[in-house]
């Protein structure tokens, strides 16, 4: 039994082996007893025997993963072009409210329910497309450059972890685990803290100043989106060699959208700090 270190993913039965595709399930009363699915109806499970699961797969991973992220994309669109001007803020402040509530609920199943992904995707599309729309208002062409650069960084991660044929040990997953909690929980205090008007200087808002801290954040917070990045294609790479349950390929493509979106977040903001 395997365990997945980011903590989006990690569940303690997420790696265990799924049967062998097409293999038999035996009645295990006693031994030597006969194959049931050899009388079975076709296309039937025997009376008693649970169904064989197929195992987790590179391409259900890379397919279940670009209809998560088209659907968000989709959405994103159409927040953009749809809301108006005067519900920019709510929409923004609820989606992300939300959206982190589902990230919870979705992460805390057992088994992951593909409707709540689809339910994460169109309310993040929601939240990517108020604040790209706001961002692009103050800086002309930033989206379009923090998805390049989103894209960008993705890429280098994934050459340099099967290039350089990256280890992830037991250390470096919990400091990454601890640091990612913490910094989560932190932002969190902060948005709540800046909905009443406070400032911890944690965030450069629109208009004002950029801190040597606010900077450091965004630096902070983009690091960490790679590092969990990391995780994510290995927890991708162990449940395939390791035959997880075809399911499995929900949890990694809810995974890897969660990770994306969060260090294009991260991006804009280093971005915007840029060109102030």
């Amino acid at each position: 039994m395997l365990r997945s270190s980011n903590p989006i993913l990690s569940k303690k039965d997420a790696f265990t082996p799924a049967a062998p595709a097409g293999g038999s399930t035996y009645y295990q009363g006693y031994p030597g007893a006969y194959d049931q699915t050899a009388y079975a109806p076709y296309g039937q499970a025997p009376h008693g025997v649970q169904p064989v699961e197929g195992r987790m797969t590179l391409d259900d991973v890379i397919t279940k993963t670009a209809v998560v992220m088209g659907l968000l994309v989709i959405t994103a669109a159409l927040s953009w072009m749809m809301v108006p001007a005067t519900l920019y803020m709510p929409a923004l402040i609820l989606s992300a409210l939300v959206g982190f509530g589902v990230v919870l609920l979705v992460s805390f199943r057992r088994r992951v329910s593909p409707p709540l992904v689809f339910v994460y995707a169109v309310i993040e599309g929601v939240f990517i497309g108020m604040i790209s729309k706001i961002f692009e208002q103050m800086y002309s062409g930033i989206v379009a450059q923090a998805v390049l650069g989103t894209f960008v960084a993705a890429g280098v991660t994934l050459a340099a972890y099967k290039f350089f044929n990256i280890k992830v040990t037991p250390k470096f997953t919990k400091v990454v685990v601890i640091a990612t909690i913490a910094f989560a929980g932190v932002m969190l205090v902060n948005f709540i803290l800046s909905l009443f008007g406070v400032n911890a200087g944690l965030r450069a808002y629109a208009g004002g100043p950029v801190s040597l801290l606010a900077i450091a954040f965004a630096l902070l917070g983009a690091g960490l989106a790679v590092l969990n990045l990391v995780l994510d294609f290995d927890y991708v790479e162990r449940g395939v060699a390791m035959g997880a349950p075809a399911s499995e390929s929900w949890r990694a493509a809810f995974g890897l959208t969660v990770t994306m979106v969060w260090l294009y977040v991260e991006i804009l903001r280093l971005l915007s700090y840029i060109r102030r």
